[in-house]
């Protein structure tokens, strides 16, 4: 499970950094157009970044939790790598479609 767990690590943090930078730079229009919506997705987002460090950390110490919370935390993920390359395709920016589908196939690969 070592994969996983640095994968959920590596994941979990790069959720944080993408979302930090679009905020930061003024990247995510619907805070002005769609607030209420943003900010639960940014919720959902930010949640499954956390139970994805926890997950990958419990994993990587071997914890007796950590399966239980690296499936959690991948459920999550999957259902935010399923539902968001639906924005990204609707602009064009298929780079970030074929983000998400590789990172659907690591995340499955993750949890087999």
């Amino acid at each position: 499970m070592k994969f996983s767990g640095w994968y959920g690590l590596a994941v979990g943090v790069m959720m944080f950094g993408m979302w930090g930078f679009f905020l930061a730079t003024g990247q995510v229009p619907e805070l002005q157009t769609e607030p209420l919506r943003i900010y639960f997705h940014l919720a959902a987002e930010f949640s499954t970044a956390i139970c994805l460090i926890i997950g990958g950390a419990a994993l990587l110490r071997k914890l007796p939790w950590a399966k239980t919370m690296y499936f959690i935390a991948a459920g999550m993920m999957l259902y935010s790598l399923i539902v968001s390359p639906g924005y990204y395709a609707q602009l064009g920016q298929w780079g970030f479609v074929v983000m998400f589908a590789v990172l659907i196939a690591l995340t499955i690969f993750s949890v087999a």
